[in-house]
């Protein structure tokens, strides 16, 4: 089974088991469905209705949540990919749901376009990561879902329909972070922006002087993010400002990375030391401390300038699982020295640095930056190491400040807390009511944070 990318094996009597890219979700679907036209999903779901079976879409596998998991039909939106239109004037294209970002990207980049910010993967598909919340870093910069503005869905209650602000604006706004459960999308309208490059500046800071003007370092450049190691004051901050494509590289800014210099950082400090690093902590749990503090330590400083989507994308092959919450920015200090002072307490130590980000508010009902400005903390785990009891010690942590899960990664909520955290969850469950009445897109996940 290939569970580096996600995907699905042969199993006894024919069938197929489904795995997501972390190896922490698996399912054994009755069959796996690969439309690549919405008339074939249209026909997916008629079928599965008569047959009286769940339907699950997924792409790329990269969410670390049960998302997915069904034993009726997986329908797999990947053979859907490539550009539908492009609208020079406007920047507005439209895109079909199983593009990866990766291939977006590259297909933008053609056109001198670009998307106006990203997160740090880009394996998965465009319905995928924008279907689940994901998000970058930038204070003036909200989710994949805000570039959002038409979506066309296959709901089982009435077939094929797009849908933006003036036509069906309350099914948009519910299903563009809508988690598979309104419908299956098969194209979104996403606003693009002209190319632009980006010059980055990486260096180790210590935590300690970090906290105290943190609102200061986020202010620092267009996008800024910081990686704290566990066990140790160590942080790798990343500023990254923004510049026109033909801006020529030079001062400051300094040029592309060269060859050597990249593979050294990206291939084998960042995935293929820090892999065996975390390995060996997993297996070794009192080398943790130390893996940390070698790897912090090991990535020294980068100045450097290169196209958007490759400087805010990186690779990796260390796999992992992770848990996210968004908190309101006023509260980051206070969730960070709380979790500094949890992690040595723990049990089982962590092997992966803590990220840290921000992003603006947005309106999009399900999306964690509905009406809020946030700051988002994720901490992983290696996939050879037990995350359950650090990731309920964040949990708590972030629930003291109306922490709002990433809707792809590991989280313990129920709908009944959520409804808590999302002014408009009942509209959002109002209009699931109404596009899937019989629950043809239900599955146990679903049933537990969308109940009702």
């Amino acid at each position: 089974m290939d569970v580096k990318t996600g995907g699905a094996t042969r199993g006894g009597g024919g069938a197929e088991t489904w795995a997501n890219w972390a190896g922490n979700v698996t399912a054994r679907p009755a069959r796996i469905a690969r439309p690549t036209t919405p008339a074939e999903v249209e026909a997916v779901l008629t079928r599965a209705a008569q047959e009286g079976r769940r339907v699950r879409p997924v792409g790329s596998g990269h969410s670390f949540t049960a998302l997915a998991g069904t034993d009726g039909v997986l329908v797999d939106v990947s053979a859907m990919s490539g550009l539908l239109g492009a609208d020079d004037a406007s920047g507005q294209i439209w895109v079909r749901a199983g593009t990866t970002l990766a291939a977006l990207n590259a297909l933008l980049a053609a056109r001198g376009r670009a998307l106006a910010n990203l997160g740090d993967i880009d394996r998965q598909t465009v319905a995928g990561a924008v279907g689940t919340g994901t998000h970058g870093t930038g204070a003036a910069f909200a989710g994949l879902a805000s570039f959002v503005t038409g979506l066309e869905i296959v709901t089982p209650a009435a077939g094929l329909v797009r849908c933006d602000a003036t036509d069906d604006p309350e099914l948009f706004r519910a299903a563009a972070v809508g988690l598979g459960a309104f419908g299956i999308v098969t194209a979104l309208r996403i606003a693009t922006v002209p190319a632009f490059r980006l010059s980055t500046l990486e260096r180790t800071e210590r935590l300690g002087s970090l906290l105290p003007r943190l609102d200061d370092f986020f202010a620092s450049a267009d996008h800024a993010e910081f990686y704290w190691f566990p066990y140790t004051d160590l942080t790798t901050t990343k500023r990254l400002t923004r510049l026109d494509p033909d801006d020529v590289p030079g001062g400051s800014t300094g040029g592309g990375l060269p060859e050597w210099r990249r593979r050294l950082h990206d291939d084998l400090l960042s995935n293929t030391v820090f892999g065996a690093l975390s390995g060996t902590a997993a297996r070794v749990p009192r080398l943790a401390p130390l893996a940390s503090g070698v790897s912090a330590r090991g990535l020294g400083e980068r100045r450097f300038t290169d196209a958007s989507h490759a400087v805010f994308c990186s690779r990796r092959a260390v796999r992992f699982r992770e848990c996210e919450y968004a908190v309101p920015v006023d509260a980051l200090r206070d969730v960070l020295r709380d979790l500094t002072a949890a992690v040595p307490r723990l049990r089982r130590p962590v092997t992966f640095p803590v990220e840290v980000r921000v992003a603006a508010p947005d309106d999009v009902w399900l999306s964690t930056g509905y009406q809020r400005a946030n700051a988002y903390v994720a901490v992983h785990q290696h996939v050879a190491a037990d995350p359950t009891e650090y990731f309920a010690a964040f949990e708590a942590i972030a629930a003291a400040h109306d922490g709002r899960p990433h809707w792809g990664k590991e989280h313990s909520l129920d709908a009944e807390r959520l409804e808590a955290l999302y002014p408009r969850m009942r509209d959002a469950k109002a209009v699931r009511a109404r596009v899937d009445p019989d629950g043809l897109l239900r599955n146990a996940h679903l049933d537990r944070v969308l109940r009702g």
